[in-house]
């Protein structure tokens, strides 16, 4: 059987709040979620073997192991007897690791969106929605492309509205332990996001929110501190974040 090919889309967080720390050492958060015209590039068909066969290759390869999040939700799959057939799958990551831009995340929502599409699963979406979660608590959001809110108990709106921003996107030589990064948390915000509303997206409300996780990182990296001012000063810049638990900065512009 021939490959199909599919798209898994870097997903950047335009903002990110850190709740609370819950007593399993997990934090609540809510952010607003978008996505770039970066992607990785899936392979994927079916085969006659005993096990699957997933495979990583490009330049973005290193740390990835055995133990990976497409490996996770294939093996989550297997257990519930939700799919019967073998597949081997190829991808080549051009989204880089340890940025906060959700590469892995995102390439094993892109496979399940695949099963989906294909009917090579046939479960109600509240289903497909928990074994998403069960896979990583980012895999949801990869679901849909679409800008979403992603709120404090873990519920995701979905909005059609698009934001059109050009993006500078620097990832540096750094990589950043997420785990290691909200750690750091020591002050917590209100939570914002309480309904769903267009009106989060727009620029002006983006200029004035932020990413609770940029100070932790920034104590412990001056070089990406120093990047995100280097680039708050560039012509036309409307506002520079860092995505995610970094270490990856993004820089908005108009055109």
């Amino acid at each position: 059987m021939n490959f199909e090919k599919i798209y898994s889309w870097a997903k950047i967080n335009l903002s990110l709040n850190v709740i609370k720390r819950l007593p399993n050492g997990y934090h609540k958060v809510e952010s607003l979620v978008t996505f770039v015209q970066i992607y990785d590039e899936i392979k994927i068909r079916i085969i006659k073997k005993n096990k699957h066969k997933i495979s990583f290759f490009g330049k973005f390869t290193n740390g990835i192991g055995e133990k990976n999040t497409v490996s996770k939700l294939l093996k989550l799959l297997d257990k519930k007897k939700i799919i019967e057939k073998k597949f081997e799958i190829k991808i080549k990551k051009n989204i880089p690791q340890n940025s906060g831009m959700g590469g892995g995340s995102m390439n094993a929502a892109s496979v399940l969106k695949y099963f989906v599409k294909k009917k090579i699963i046939n479960i109600s979406n509240k289903k497909i929605e928990e074994i998403a979660y069960n896979v990583g608590s980012d895999v949801p959001l990869g679901l849909k492309k679409k800008n979403s809110i992603l709120f404090k108990d873990g519920k995701i709106k979905r909005l059609n509205n698009k934001v059109n921003f050009h993006v500078l996107i620097i990832k540096p030589n750094i990589n950043c332990s997420t785990k290691l990064v909200y750690a750091g948390v020591k002050k917590y915000s209100k939570s914002l996001y309480t309904n769903k509303s267009n009106l989060f997206f727009k620029t002006n409300s983006l200029i004035k929110s932020h990413n609770d996780l940029e100070n932790v990182v920034f104590k412990k990296y001056l070089k990406i501190k120093n990047l995100k001012y280097f680039l708050s000063n560039l012509p036309n810049i409307i506002f520079v974040r860092m995505t995610g638990s970094g270490s990856a900065i993004v820089a908005y512009f108009k055109s």
